[in-house]
């Protein structure tokens, strides 16, 4: 009952249709909710990206890139000044930029995200994206999610439905 019929069936007046396939709409949007509240957040994307760890990460790339510019482009750009320029130069000016974009990158990170929040919105995708699932693939990642679940639900209720039984037929025995 959980995922057939797929698609709903009259039988003697009364509908059937299994749970998943018939919300599935609802379960994608409290998915989508989820993942964009809960697991996803634009907030925490943002900390990870603009935190100093991660900047202090890039920064030799960045260096490195900035001192491959100093070194070679303005000598082929600029070669006059270049003339001028000696490896001391270069390394203030590479300290100078370094630290200003130290301070520079966690604000342009920061707008980058608030323009990207604009223009993704997480819960609209994973709702687009589970709502679009075929029946079988919805059964299939609910199924891997879920399997050890499912078993217990169908022992429980092999068991109470055993239990119960065995209550009727007490109660018949008893009232004959």
């Amino acid at each position: 009952m959980l995922f057939h019929p797929r698609e709903p069936r009259k039988v003697l007046g009364l509908t059937f249709h299994g749970i998943f396939p018939k919300r599935q709409q609802q379960f994608a949007e409290k998915l989508g909710k989820l993942v964009s509240d809960e697991l996803l957040s634009y907030g925490d994307i943002e900390q990870k990206i603009t935190s100093k760890e991660n900047l202090k990460k890039l920064m030799p790339v960045i260096d490195e890139h900035i001192d491959e510019f100093l070194r070679t482009k303005i000598k082929t750009e600029f070669p006059f000044i270049s003339m001028f320029i000696g490896t001391k130069t270069i390394n203030r000016f590479k300290e100078t930029i370094s630290k200003e974009l130290e301070t520079l990158f966690p604000a342009l990170m920061k707008n980058y995200m608030n323009d990207l929040k604009h223009q993704l919105d997480l819960e609209k995708i994973v709702v687009e994206k589970v709502a679009s699932f075929s029946t079988d693939k919805l059964e299939s990642v609910l199924y891997q999610i879920m399997s050890k679940e499912f078993r217990f639900v169908e022992i429980i209720g092999g068991v109470l439905g055993f239990v119960i039984g065995l209550v009727q037929v007490l109660i018949t025995l008893l009232t004959n």
